[in-house]
C-alpha cells in the first residue's frame, strides 16, 4: 500500500508545482493501483484541469468516483459543484452545492454564496442566446434567493430591510 501513499504524495507535489501532465501521471498510477482510495480519483480530477486533452466528462466522472468513494467529504462535492458551474451544469451544481450544505452545515453559507455569485456571473454568459428580461430576473432571484439563504435573512427580513 505504501506505494498508492507515494504516488498521492508525488502527485500532491507535482501538483504545488503546477506540474499537472505529472500530477496527473502519478495520480492514475495511485488510483490504478488502489481503485478504491478517493484521493488518488479526486487528485487526477484536479490534476486534469490543466491537462489540456483531458475531456470535461472524465473530469466529472473522476470527481463523481471520489464522492461515490468517500461521500462524506465535502471538498469533493464543492471541487464538482464548481467544475460544473463552470461548464454551465447550473442544476447540477446547484444539487452538488446544496449536498455539500447538508453534509456541512457549518459551512453550508460558504457553499450557498458560492452557487449565488457564480451563477450570478455565468448563467447570462452560457444563456447568453436566451437572455431575454424574464431569464435575466430568473437568474437574478435563484442568485439572490441563494445570497440571502447564506446571509440568513428571509425574503420578508430582506424587503423590510431595504425599503
Amino acid at each position: 500500500m505504501g506505494s498508492t501513499d507515494e504516488e498521492i504524495a508525488a502527485g500532491e507535489t507535482a501538483l504545488g508545482r503546477l506540474d499537472y501532465d505529472e500530477a496527473y501521471k502519478r495520480f492514475d498510477k495511485a488510483a490504478k493501483a488502489d481503485p478504491k482510495n478517493p484521493v488518488a480519483h479526486f487528485g487526477k480530477a484536479e490534476a486534469a484541469l490543466g491537462v489540456p486533452k483531458v475531456e470535461a466528462e472524465e473530469i466529472i466522472a473522476l470527481y463523481k468516483k471520489a464522492v461515490e468513494l468517500d461521500s462524506e467529504n465535502p471538498q469533493y462535492l464543492d471541487a464538482l459543484a464548481s467544475f460544473c458551474m463552470d461548464l454551465g451544469r447550473f442544476n447540477e451544481a446547484e444539487e452538488t452545492y446544496n449536498k455539500a450544505a447538508r453534509l456541512d452545515p457549518d459551512s453550508a453559507s460558504y457553499y450557498w454564496s458560492e452557487f449565488a455569485v457564480q451563477y450570478a456571473q455565468k448563467a447570462p454568459v452560457i444563456m447568453e442566446q436566451f437572455l431575454d428580461d424574464k431569464t435575466r430576473d430568473m437568474i437574478r432571484a435563484k442568485s439572490l434567493t441563494y445570497a440571502l439563504r447564506a446571509l440568513g435573512i428571509e425574503k420578508d427580513d430582506a424587503k423590510r430591510l431595504l425599503a
